[in-house]
């Protein structure tokens, strides 16, 4: 039984700019290719997109196979990819489209050709915040969140059985360029097809690694605050490449991320490490002592679960349910509080209290209530 496929499409406005009837339409599409809100167009020129716009539609819906492929380079490659038929199949479809208006509209159309072929796939459209060639600074912050992103979930569907495809036809070259040199650390094949020809290139996963973990152990604190979207006090001496700078904030860039991923679960399973942020967290004196003979993944998640922790000190608002912050309710002096280490049959809490000066001292690891 063949693999399900994840497919990564980027997604631009070849779409709109093949569907347009004159040299009016089209410099209109390239002039707000960037306008990020349809709101943001002047009611002139969205009269003329809208010519382009309203009956691509219908004529999406009826296209056939080569149809679609003259209108769409996206839906050109991904029809290529099954070898000209889409097949009745439960594939999952990411349509990756800039933070724009014309770039949403293209999307949908795509999403809506493939759903219309083939019912069975799953087609969802992502839609990457400050992702739009305008402007460099924001680009690349949006380049940061995009490598979250993949760390995130493309582990959860490999380890569901799914084969990661990038197809990058599509899309600005911009966006192409910077995934193409990421896929060899998330993709398991990488298609394109081949400037003008109808031949689709297949690239495999090549072994390539980042040698990560000597620089971020030496920078580890200044990677975990920056990686958790807060301040560092501290001198920030790795590579300017891997930082993002604006204003007073400053951020892991796309490559950063990349290096910290790479290194951080081979570190976090090696030991205990020291707090990321002595002024907001410390280790009371029974604390290294209760993890000293826990299992390396359990290591993994004691040190993740500190960076939440600091994250949580540093914004209160931030969405981190997974930490289960709450007193203790019952008599475990000087702990007052207590945050999940990991949640599963065999759950472990960080039992922790705040000082006169707020911070927390965490005390000991141990079994949480009702074991």
């Amino acid at each position: 039984m063949n693999k399900r496929r994840y497919i990564l499409s980027p997604c631009g406005t070849s779409l709109l700019t093949n569907f347009a009837k004159d040299g009016r339409q089209r410099n209109l599409i390239y002039k707000h290719a960037n306008a990020k809100n349809k709101s943001d167009v002047p009611e002139a020129d969205k009269a003329v997109l809208a010519e382009v716009i309203e009956p691509l539609a219908p004529a999406i819906e009826t296209a056939g196979y080569e149809q679609a492929q003259v209108m769409s380079a996206e839906l050109n490659s991904i029809i290529k990819f099954y070898g000209g038929v889409l097949p009745e199949s439960n594939d999952f479809h990411l349509l990756l489209c800039s933070d724009t208006w014309l770039g949403e509209v293209t999307a949908g159309l795509v999403s809506r050709w493939i759903l219309k072929t083939c019912p069975g796939m799953t087609v969802v459209i992502h839609r990457q915040e400050d992702l739009q060639t305008r402007e460099m600074t924001t680009f690349q912050w949006a380049l940061s969140d995009l490598v979250k992103k993949f760390y995130e979930q493309l582990p959860k569907y490999k380890a569901d059985g799914y084969k990661i495809i990038f197809n990058l036809t599509g899309g600005f070259k911009a966006v192409q360029g910077f995934l193409q040199s990421i896929a060899n650390f998330f993709a398991d094949e990488t298609v394109y097809i081949f400037e003008q020809s109808e031949m689709l290139m297949r690239i495999p996963r090549l072994p390539v690694k980042l040698d990560a973990v000597e620089t971020v152990e030496k920078n580890l604190a200044c990677f975990r605050n920056l990686a958790s979207r807060v301040p560092y006090e501290g001198d920030i001496t790795i590579p300017e490449t891997m930082i993002l700078r604006m204003d007073d904030a400053v951020e892991l860039s796309a490559w950063g991320e990349l290096l910290w991923n790479e290194a951080k679960e081979q570190l976090y399973k090696k030991r205990l490490w020291p707090s990321p942020n002595p002024e907001k967290i410390r280790y009371g004196k029974g604390f290294e002592k209760s993890t000293g003979s826990i299992e390396q993944d359990r290591m993994r998640h004691v040190n993740n679960t500190i960076d939440k922790l600091n994250r949580f000190i540093h914004d209160r608002k931030s969405n981190l349910k997974s930490l289960d912050f709450k007193p203790t309710g019952r008599e475990m002096a000087p702990s007052t509080h207590e945050i999940d280490a990991w949640a599963d049959k065999d759950a472990q809490r960080i039992f922790l209290h705040k000082d006169g000066n707020g911070c927390y001292i965490l005390n000991k690891l141990g079994k949480g209530l009702g074991h």
